[in-house]
């Protein structure tokens, strides 16, 4: 078995990438823990139907970027929230725009069809300009002028015209925005939710996540429950960029568990992002849209208020991982990575749909967000909150279970692992050659017990925890635990 280099990187337990046979122990997603409501989208130029949220921490500030919405013959726009510890968030009154005769306000960008699905992100690659630190993808419709520009041969001009694209816009602040490039930059998609994008710095490029529908056929494996149309699927497409401007062609990512194929469901919105503590892993926060799962009566949908067309579909949000360069997800945990609540209010169509970003927020704590009660008179942003690292781990019960990992090579001189134990529980690292043989000052014996919770912890063994004369080497570890969970390690 070829030696898996994970040099300094830290590795989550989120998948099977790493991990060679378990006994008695097993992978184990961590459900986030509701917290408080952040925004309640309570100020006229927002409403029920605002969505289509974004994440940003930028240094000491955390920005909340979404689309506001009334809904009927009410425009949309975009908007932004502050917040300097990503709990509590003010509106800033920018003065840009002007609604319903007032410029008092957090709107950042009035200009349809722009506004219905705008996504940005902050763009960290090493060329990026200070007036292009911030980057969005926009939904645009082309016009028939323009869609005969892109496709001057006349047998496709109808395919393009009226066709939906991505425009590209910057911003060096996240606040005033501009549009950078006249064409479009990626047109092989349907757009019609949020498009996510992202510098990947393990890539070296610009990496796009955006909404397309495929027959059932495109798709390796089985359908699970009702679909949008007899023939199409809600779906996610992958392309790729150097300069942000040309794309190539978009590729279909497929559902899998590991690498076996596992029943597809609908995803409604994708947010796929590098993890900011392991970025060769890129975490996905997709809503599960189920069309036709109806959950509310019709005296329960009249209470809550919710739009007729939200009655007959109900949602949740779900975990999935993917790797660099990779054309499939990883579906190692099919269940609800966060079950909608009690109450009505939660059981409509677009009901818990997760925001674009997962942020720190505290030492050992990190947030993500929801939107909930939309299309309701309630619509409102709760965050969520999970230890760091704490999406999944490997969990042994109170009698025991053990984890041996692949042949692994790394640097470094100590072995830091972020854990939980009870009060009776524990964790013992022995160190083995490739061949599966223990590694004498480093066996099972010679292992000290680890026990409590802690994000950055040691193993141990009777000679002290330094590992420095094993860099280089294939190894492999094999993790004894009782009433315990292994969240993270990582050389350092």
């Amino acid at each position: 078995m070829q030696s898996i280099n994970i040099g300094t990187r830290r590795e989550l337990f989120v998948d099977y990438l790493l991990i060679d046979k378990m006994k008695k122990a097993s992978l184990r997603m961590h459900h986030p823990q509701p917290r408080e409501v952040v925004l309640r989208h309570d100020k006229p130029w927002e409403g029920p139907v605002s969505l289509y949220h974004t994440i940003i921490k930028d240094g000491p500030r955390y920005l909340l970027f979404y689309r506001g919405w009334p809904g009927n013959d009410s425009p949309d726009v975009y908007c932004v929230a502050e917040s300097a510890d990503g709990v509590n968030f003010e509106r800033p009154n920018l003065h840009m725009h002007e609604y319903k005769g007032s410029k008092d306000n957090n709107i950042f960008l009035d200009q349809s069809p722009f506004t219905h699905t705008f996504a940005p992100f902050l763009d960290t690659s090493p060329g990026a300009k200070t007036e292009h630190r911030f980057k969005a993808f926009a939904r645009y419709k082309l016009n028939e002028e323009e869609a005969e520009e892109l496709a001057p041969d006349s047998n496709s001009i109808e395919d393009w015209t009226n066709s939906w694209v991505l425009k590209a816009f910057s911003s060096p602040d996240g606040y005033h925005w501009n549009q950078i490039f006249d064409e479009p930059i990626i047109t092989d998609g349907a757009f019609d939710s949020q498009n996510v994008g992202f510098w990947s710095e393990v890539e070296g490029k610009y990496v796009a996540y955006y909404r397309s529908f495929q027959k059932k056929e495109d798709f390796a494996s089985g359908v699970t429950g009702p679909t949008t149309d007899a023939g199409r699927l809600r779906s996610v497409m992958r392309a790729e960029s150097e300069d942000f401007k040309n794309w190539s062609p978009g590729v279909l990512m497929d559902y899998r568990t590991g690498e076996s194929p596992a029943p597809v469901e609908e995803f409604y919105i994708n947010q796929t992002r590098p993890y900011f503590r392991a970025p060769h892993i890129y975490v996905a926060l997709p809503a599960r849209f189920m069309a036709g799962r109806r959950a509310v009566t019709e005296q329960e949908a009249k209470i809550t208020g919710v739009f007729d067309n939200q009655r007959s579909a109900c949602s949740d949000a779900c975990f999935m991982t993917t790797r660099p360069g990779s054309r499939w997800y990883d579906r190692t945990f099919m269940g609800a990575f966060i079950r909608p609540p009690v109450g009505p209010g939660h059981w409509t169509a677009r009901a818990n749909y997760p925001v674009d970003g997962v942020v720190q927020t505290g030492q050992e704590e990190m947030s993500l967000y929801l939107d909930e009660h939309y299309a309701q008179p309630g619509n409102q942003v709760r965050r969520y909150s999970l230890r760091l690292d704490g999406f999944s781990s490997v969990h042994a019960p109170h009698d025991g279970g053990e984890l041996q990992t692949k042949p692994l090579v790394f640097s470094g001189s100590e072995l830091e692992l972020n854990y939980s134990t009870g009060a009776a529980g524990s964790l013992r690292v022995e160190i083995r050659d490739e061949d599966n043989n223990p590694i004498p000052d480093y066996t099972l014996r010679e292992a000290r017990d680890i026990f409590g919770n802690r994000i950055s912890g040691r193993a141990r063994w009777e000679n002290g925890s330094s590992v420095a004369e094993l860099a280089g080497k294939p190894i492999r570890l094999r993790f004894v635990m009782r009433d315990a969970d292994l969240f993270s390690m990582r050389f350092v």
